[in-house]
């Protein structure tokens, strides 16, 4: 009986041994999982303020919307087929699209072949009127995106937030945020 109740608590120190020792090495072993995986990220040069897109390269997703300054005048998207297209997503409520306004009107100067499509997203219809009758109009249309739904169609994340579509109809640039100076010389320029 001794012996047994001996050999018992071997056991038990041994399997609490083993217990413990997984114990300490398990939060080591996937602090050392995320570690690489963290490494992994860094060293591939993502830059994580520039999500990837699922439609990048795709075909514009169908969309109907109607003019801000005229609800009978109707814009699709077989409308832009065969025309480079930029697309904004802006509202007047929103403080970084009256950041890069401006720069619209440098692009349209610069490029007038290239068709600019802005959708005011979530807006009334009022407010981004008078936005766009006291910062000017740079747009060829100005469609209406009330309820928000051209906007997810395009997984829009936030405003403002641009898309360059090419003459196949393919979006090949998202940018999200204001349009800045740099990104039109180093990233939009270089694709028109």
């Amino acid at each position: 009986m001794a012996w047994s109740d001996n050999n018992d608590v071997f056991r038990f120190n041994s399997s609490y041994k083993k217990m413990r020792r997984i114990f300490i090495l398990t939060p080591l072993i996937v602090l050392l999982i995320i570690c690489t995986f963290l490494l992994t990220y860094l060293l591939s040069g993502k830059d994580p303020n520039k999500p990837p897109s699922a439609l990048l390269n795709k075909d514009v997703p169908i969309f109907e919307s109607s003019s801000l300054y005229n609800s009978m005048e109707i814009i699709k998207t077989i409308d832009i087929k065969n025309k480079k297209t930029l697309i904004n997503f802006f509202a007047s409520w929103c403080s970084p699209c009256k950041i890069e306004h401006p720069l619209f009107f440098e692009i349209r100067k610069k490029y007038p072949e290239l068709y600019l499509l802005g959708f005011n997203h979530k807006d009334p219809t009022a407010d981004a009127k008078e936005y766009l009758e006291n910062d000017g109009n740079p747009y060829d249309f100005v469609g209406v995106d009330a309820d928000g739904l051209i906007a997810l169609e395009f997984g829009v994340f936030g405003l403002p937030e641009t898309y360059l579509i090419n003459d196949d109809g393919k979006i090949i640039f998202k940018f999200m945020g204001p349009i800045t100076k740099d990104v039109l010389k180093n990233e939009i320029e270089p694709l028109l």
